[in-house]
């Protein structure tokens, strides 16, 4: 039998410290989340989606020279070579999305002959081009799945207004454009959460960055990590109706069962990335007509509140503007990906800059002293 004695093992790696970081941090107790030691408020009110990329890579706000170069260099790297594009139109058009998204992100290593690169400049050059075409592929495969034309990038438009345009085939206005772009910079980071985590251990081999994202998408696909704007949204057209919420609320709490999109493993007041969110949502709601998704939304919101002391995270209120911006629900978490590859790449570029293969320890509880045993005779 095991000899362990008393465990040390932490569950989930819960309250584990596994790296320095610079770029990013949460504060669960106070709802603050800073990027490179500033205030996500701050950045959502005064910056743009592609200066916050310069800033997570980079320790610090670009210079206008500096913003206007990076942002050309992410318009030129917008499209996809043509072979990846035929590969997705052979994929079955009922494919999950982020399964098509692992799939076509892992295949642009073929195309980039630095690819596996860990040095500063290849690696910054690597990072531009998937900022710059992981949400063509997203696009282009709703596209494709739609039997709809591929549509072609535009470098004139920034990253979030052209992934609107990618997937709709015509251009958002200047408002819905900014909202999107403020919902990018919201999801760009969140600390040493699962799919990071996942990059800077497949970094650390010192893999290649293709390799890195790919494993984080693969992390982020999991129902425990992403997917949860898309559960809300599904939960909110089961309940259908304002005059339903506090029916299907006392019967699911009831029943034990999770409210999605309420709730978070760090935070115990409001996520700040919800604030703006809840914005977004009634923004939405006033500017389609359509206000029943937010009105139950904040029905569910103030419910959950007086009941168990709980607080939207940034699902919550994202599910109804996305599906009030006509975003198809499966390419919710896709969206997050977009969003994400920024966090990433800057904490993959943070690993090889100062790089140790992570290599933790487990702690065996298993059987000792076994002794073989003949086949025969078992």
């Amino acid at each position: 039998m095991s000899t362990a004695t008393e465990s040390t093992a932490s569950a989930g790696l819960r309250g584990v410290v596994a790296a320095q970081s610079s770029i990013g941090d949460v504060d669960g107790e106070k709802g603050i989340l800073i990027y490179q030691g500033y205030d996500i408020h701050d950045l959502a009110e005064n910056s743009t989606f592609e200066e916050v990329v310069f800033l997570l890579w980079n320790g610090r706000l670009p210079k206008s020279e500096e913003l206007s170069q990076l942002t050309a260099q992410f318009r030129a790297n917008y499209s996809v070579a043509p072979e990846v594009i035929e590969l997705m139109k052979r994929f079955p058009t009922d494919a999950d999305p982020m399964d098509v998204l692992r799939t076509a992100v892992s295949s642009l290593d073929f195309f980039d002959r630095n690819g596996h690169s860990t040095d500063r400049d290849n690696a910054v050059r690597t990072a531009v081009r998937l900022t710059g075409q992981i949400g063509t592929i997203a696009a282009a495969w709703d596209r494709i799945r739609n039997d709809k034309d591929v549509v072609a990038p535009d470098e004139n438009l920034g990253i979030a207004e052209n992934f609107l345009y990618m997937l709709r085939g015509e251009r958002p206005d200047a408002e819905e454009a900014r909202m999107f772009d403020i919902a990018l910079i919201l999801h760009a980071d969140h600390e040493l959460n699962a799919s990071t985590f996942t990059t800077r251990v497949v970094a650390g081999t010192l893999a290649g960055m293709y390799g890195a994202v790919t494993a984080g998408i693969a992390a982020l696909a999991g129902p425990l990590h992403g997917g949860a704007n898309t559960a809300v949204m599904r939960m909110l057209l089961e309940i259908g109706d304002i005059d339903k919420v506090d029916e299907f609320v006392d019967n699911a709490l009831e029943a034990k069962k999770k409210i999605m999109g309420i709730g978070h493993a760090v935070y115990r007041t409001e996520d700040p990335r919800a604030t703006w969110l809840r914005k977004f949502s009634k923004t939405m709601s006033e500017r389609r007509g359509e206000s029943k998704w937010f009105e139950m939304s904040q029905r569910i919101e103030k419910l959950m509140h007086e009941k168990k002391g709980m607080f939207p995270n940034v699902d919550f209120y994202s599910a109804s503007t996305y599906y009030l911006m006509g975003i198809p629900l499966d390419l919710y978490t896709p969206i997050f990906a977009v969003s994400r590859i920024s966090g990433w790449t800057g904490h993959i570029l943070e690993q090889y800059a100062d790089n140790k293969l992570i290599r933790p320890r487990a702690e065996y509880i298993g059987e000792r002293g076994l002794k073989y045993i003949p086949i025969a005779e078992r």
